[in-house]
């Protein structure tokens, strides 16, 4: 497969864990940058959680930057009840690395640095709240230029929220950075939605050999996914919840298609937008299939995709 070199930003909480492993595990893979912000936990929690992954996987080396602490106009969403209040299940680990691993550069100063020395080969995958992006974007109108492609994890494209009637969590932590992004960003986007994800669920049946494998990295993944796992037994008699019938790894959808563009079968290529003042809509993101607000940039919105090769990667995460 192509060398494929990365930039990850998110908001490490279970899943994006799972998909940073993912990322770690690809032989074709490089990570350049981790650049970390708030969302599922404050930031400071955040960055302790990457380098945990990165402890355990064994990759301390790659440099970690800490970036947004809130939202561009300062709401703060958590998301507690499912990752627990530290993002990472609740599950302490006193050998964990300590802050003073971060590189002292801020994480957008650093995102537009990798790119600048770059251009054009480097992709950007971003699993959590768009602010770092927002920022980066606005320090430097250029910016989407440098990318060669960026693969997101949010949004939706049937108007089923998960924090909110029709909000998508990372798009609902800041509307305001994801309409941004998706206005002003002119690089190849493909974006992996939450009912794309929910549609793309693999069973229980293959969670269950997956995480007990007998390796440091799964009883890594059965430690700080027993909390969410929990929460999601506990969510499973609601007949509105699309997601608790099936393991769905949000995050690892984007970071999929971003290691092997194969593994997207189908995708709707659109124009997108970004509700910021509906009062049951504020952080929806709207598909514009028909083509009503003429936008010249197009997105490509995943909507079925090959869960064998799905599978295959998180297995080998975990490895």
């Amino acid at each position: 497969m192509t060398k494929k070199f990365l930039v990850v930003d998110l908001d490490c909480g279970v899943d994006d864990a799972q998909a940073l492993m993912m990322a770690l595990a690809a032989p074709n893979v490089e990570i350049l940058g981790i650049t970390c912000c708030h969302g599922n936990t404050t930031v400071k929690n955040v960055c302790r959680n990457v380098l945990r992954v990165l402890q355990v996987c064994d990759r301390l080396e790659i440099p970690v930057y800490e970036g947004a602490y809130r939202s561009l106009l300062g709401q703060a969403i958590h998301a507690d009840s499912y990752h627990g209040s530290d993002g990472l299940g609740e599950v302490p680990d006193p050998g964990a690395p300590g802050l003073d691993c971060l590189q002292k550069e801020h994480a957008v100063v650093a995102m537009l640095r990798i790119f600048s020395e770059h251009p054009g080969q480097v992709s950007l995958v971003a699993t959590g709240p768009l602010t770092n992006l927002a920022l980066a974007v606005n320090m430097d109108p250029t910016f989407p230029q440098k990318i060669k492609s960026l693969f997101i994890m949010g949004g939706n494209m049937e108007s089923r929220g998960n924090v909110t009637v029709c909000g998508e969590f990372n798009f609902a932590c800041d509307p305001e950075a994801a309409h941004i992004v998706l206005n002003t960003f002119d690089c190849p986007t493909y974006i992996a939605t939450w009912e794309f994800t929910c549609r793309s669920k693999v069973p229980w049946a293959f969670y269950e050999t997956w995480i007990y494998q007998d390796t440091r990295k799964a009883e890594f993944m059965r430690k700080i996914s027993a909390y969410s796992e929990e929460f999601i037994k506990r969510c499973s008699n609601n007949p509105g919840e699309i997601s608790t019938t099936g393991f769905v790894s949000c995050d690892s959808y984007a970071m999929a298609a971003a290691i092997d563009e194969s593994f997207v079968t189908d995708a709707i290529k659109c124009g997108v937008h970004v509700e910021l003042n509906g009062t049951l809509t504020r952080g929806m993101m709207v598909l514009d299939v028909t083509e009503k607000l003429q936008k010249k940039q197009k997105a490509v919105v995943m909507n079925k995709c090959d869960l064998e090769k799905f599978k295959c990667l998180l297995m080998a995460a975990l490895k």
